[in-house]
């Protein structure tokens, strides 16, 4: 019965017949529109056969597809919609065609609830079409596929897989097809294919998970490829379309697939060597960081920091491609913070510095001894490492940029006071170049640092470890300290607008913005300013300073009187510049004729200076004549000689005249007079440092600004004379012997601290409490003496002595009353 039903077609399904009606007689003329309206009016009023329909137009293109007709050669197709995925040289099936177009109209007019039924058998001829060995049919098959990708669906499916065309859109972005016109075409297509997938299955928590490694592990490199080996020529190029495809993935992922979508991404870079230079990694990552969620954005850093500490023992050229990245990276992550372990960041990134170093003295990146490295490959990964730290401390906001200044300051090797951060091997010099470089990443912080005050941007836990290093010997290290402390002190920019290489005659020009001390200020004057004063004048005391070092005093000094500006500050850097003159003019001091003139010349540019912003005319006067009689005279003592490449310099040693002095009794009196009168009288006292704080490097004490020790003796001997008190002689071998006394002085302190507590670790609880109890009761006696002595009775009018009245002490209270 079903065989004759086949051989005569009257007796066919009427579904089978309203499909076969489609097809026409000549495959040229491409569907009939009327009976496929026919059909799609059938399929709605009896959707329970949507399965048969689809089933049977499935059978039609098998059987079609077995046939190989694929249409004649040469046969230009310019009718339908189909024509403009292929050009007209290409063989198209119209068979193929009709089938497949009939499929896409039933499938965009049926309802959402019955279209699970269409969906089936559509997916598995869109495989048949991906399974066949012509390009074209893949490209219609892909068309097809993102077409139904952009139905939108209620109805939930829960057997529906799309494990297949993850699979062969991916393959087909990897084609390598012999004609270049067809491979971007097919390549095209595939990468539109997984756009479609992502679309499809992306927002659907009951579909496929295609953020599951084994999928991401197969799009993304298919995607890279692409994005790698095109150029942006059209709108339909193989790079503009992954591009395009690349931003929607990473825009639509989560944040529990962030992490699966980049792994791969890094794998990728890994195995075709592509982190060398600013080249593809760079812009693969811009991509990526413009296309996620900004909250999202810490999660790639944390990507890239655990792939760079997963990669310490590459090349060089690898690392610095990674620090690289990061630091593009956290340009565009500026919206917020770097993540919740915001030291973390900057703990792996100067253990990067850390172990370049190491690598750098030993001449090998592993410690099997058997890769190579070069120096100049290392300073390049050091400065790609220096510039990232700068570029994330950009993104913190102001509280958290003060703590990373003090995490990398806890950091730098200090003898005597931090650890020593290289490995054992290094030694000095690894120690050395450890300090500069955290010293350079230290500068790229603060030169990003905004304050409204300095007692915030210098606390006391910072500033003297700061300050430690302009005592050590190695010029760049104290050039790099001279930086920082300019850079966190210059508030309002001003030393970029500052001209150290000659004297100004017209401040107006430097457009230099002032601004009155604060309240914070002002503390940070009384609590810090004499310490940095002090340090100045050590720092110019150094034989190996440079041109650098001058001109970095200059500038350090005119930003200082520019933020502090007040009469008190000013007076005071007055009297440092007058002392450093008297350093340059000392015999005591070992320095060379360029020490001797850069100092010199330090001094004129800053009074200069410092008489065009504000202090009285007479001062001017005296600034402007001394600088003149310079230029007559010794021009090596200004900066326009001596800071040039090739200075001429007394060959003998340095003579100076008093007219080209700055005179301290003449500076005085020009302050005398106007506002400066209340500090000018400081002027007359000499600037001397304050030596007797702890030198941290050699941890010596010196003793300066000696005042002699008045002693009395026997005050009460002789009340009716007038006392004339003693005074002990202070000589210069007493001092000598009390600072050879006190180191036995303070071994002593030391050795009675530990008898101290060795007994509270080791005595029994009852001698402790009987000791603590005597000690208690000897201070309470002492208490009572003085009570009776200070509390007494006011002395009564009659003459008489009022009754003694109990002391509020001796007061006995109930136990109610006493908690």
């Amino acid at each position: 019965m079903y065989g004759l039903c086949g051989c005569c077609w009257a007796l066919r399904p009427r579904y089978k017949r309203l499909v076969d009606n489609i097809f026409p007689e000549d495959p040229e003329e491409g569907l009939v529109k009327a009976n496929m309206e026919k059909l799609t009016f059938f399929a709605l009023s009896a959707p329970e056969k949507l399965d048969r329909i689809a089933a049977y137009l499935s059978e039609r293109l098998t059987r079609e597809l077995n046939r190989h007709r694929y249409g004649s050669a040469g046969a230009t197709i310019t009718r339908t919609s189909w024509c403009d995925i292929c050009s007209p040289v290409c063989l198209w099936s119209r068979y193929v065609c009709i089938v497949m177009e009939a499929m896409e109209q039933l499938l965009l007019a049926c309802h959402c609830q019955s279209i699970n039924l269409l969906v089936e058998s559509f997916l598995s001829t869109l495989r048949l079409l991906l399974e066949a060995d012509k390009p074209h049919l893949h490209i219609l098959a892909t068309n097809s596929f993102v077409k139904f990708a952009n139905i939108e669906e209620d109805t939930p499916s829960y057997h529906r897989s799309y494990d297949f065309f993850v699979s062969r859109f991916s393959e087909m972005c990897h084609s390598d097809h012999h004609d270049t016109d067809v491979q971007n075409k097919i390549r095209v297509s595939g990468i539109r294919g997984l756009q479609g997938v992502v679309r499809k299955t992306v927002d659907d928590e009951l579909q496929v998970n295609i953020w599951e490694p084994r999928h991401m592990e197969q799009i993304v490199p298919a995607l890279l490829v692409n994005l790698q080996q095109h150029t942006h020529d059209s709108s339909e190029s193989p790079a503009e379309q992954t591009e395009v495809c690349f931003r929607e993935l990473l825009g639509r992922a989560a944040y529990g697939h962030i992490t699966n979508a980049i792994r791969p991404v890094l794998i990728h870079l890994d195995s075709h060597g592509l982190w060398k230079g600013r080249g593809f990694a760079v812009q693969c990552f811009k991509i990526i960081m413009f296309s996620i969620q900004s909250q999202h954005s810490h999660l790639v850093i944390q990507q890239l920091l655990g792939h760079l500490d997963a990669n310490s023992r590459s090349p060089a050229s690898v690392r610095a491609g990674i620090v690289e990245v990061l630091s593009e990276a956290a340009v565009i992550e500026a919206t917020g913070s770097v993540g919740p372990t915001v030291l973390e960041v900057f703990n792996t990134l100067l253990r990067q510095l850390r172990q370049s170093v190491d690598y750098q003295l030993t001449g090998f990146y592993d410690n099997t001894g058997k890769h190579q490295t070069t120096s100049t490959e290392e300073k390049t990964l050091q400065d790609a490492v220096i510039k990232t730290i700068g570029s994330f401390a950009n993104t913190l906001p102001i509280y958290q940029r003060s703590e990373v200044m003090l995490f990398i300051m806890g950091k730098i090797p200090v003898p005597g006071i931090y650890p020593v951060l290289g490995s054992p091997n290094a030694g000095f010099e690894g120690s050395r170049m450890i300090q500069v470089m955290l010293l350079k990443s230290l500068l790229q912080v603060s030169e990003s640092y905004e304050s409204h005050n300095l007692l915030t941007a210098l606390p006391s836990s910072f500033l003297e470890p700061l300050l430690s290093f302009t005592l050590m010997e190695d010029p760049e290290i104290r050039l790099l300290v001279l930086s920082i402390l300019t850079s966190l002190i210059d508030r309002q920019q001003n030393a970029t607008r500052l001209d150290t290489s000659r004297v100004m005659c017209d401040v107006s020009m430097l457009e230099l913005k002032e601004d009155r001390c604060c309240r914070q200020d002002n503390l940070f004057i009384r609590k810090h300013a004499q310490h940095l004063y002090r340090h100045v004048y050590l720092t110019c005391k150094e034989e190996s300073s440079g041109r650098g070092h001058y001109q970095a005093l200059i500038t350090l000094l005119a930003v200082l009187s520019v933020e502090l500006a007040n009469e008190e500050v000013w007076v005071d850097l007055i009297r440092l510049v007058l002392a450093l003159q008297e350093l340059a003019l000392s015999n005591h001091e070992s320095l060379s004729v360029f020490n001797r003139c850069g100092i010199h010349a330090v001094c004129a540019a800053f009074l200069n200076l410092l008489a065009l912003l504000g202090p009285p005319p007479p001062l001017h006067l005296h600034v402007t004549q001394v600088i003149e009689s310079r230029r007559k005279n010794t021009p090596h003592l200004l900066p326009e000689e001596v800071f040039r490449d090739t200075p001429s310099l007394p060959k003998d040693e340095l003579q100076v005249d008093e007219a080209c002095l700055f005179d301290q009794s003449k500076m005085c009196e020009a302050l005398t007079g106007s506002s400066y009168s209340t500090h000018a009288e400081r002027l007359n006292t000499p600037y001397t440092p304050q030596l007797t704080d702890e030198d941290r490097l050699s941890k010596r004490k010196s003793v300066g600004d000696v005042i002699s020790l008045q002693i009395d003796i026997d005050p009460e001997c002789r009340p009716d004379t007038k006392q004339h008190p003693q005074t002990e002689q202070i000589t210069f071998q007493t001092l000598k012997s009390a600072v050879e006394n006190r180191g036995s002085v303070e071994q002593e302190e030391r050795r009675k601290r530990m008898q101290v507590v060795e007994k509270f670790q080791t005595a029994p609880f009852e001698e402790i409490a009987a000791h603590c109890g005597a000690r208690m009761s000897s201070l309470q006696s002492k208490l009572d003496q003085v009570f009776h002595l200070v509390i007494r009775p006011p002395p009564s009018p009659s003459g008489h002595s009022p009754p003694r009245s109990t002391p509020l002490y001796e007061m006995k209270f109930p136990d109610l009353c006493v908690y």
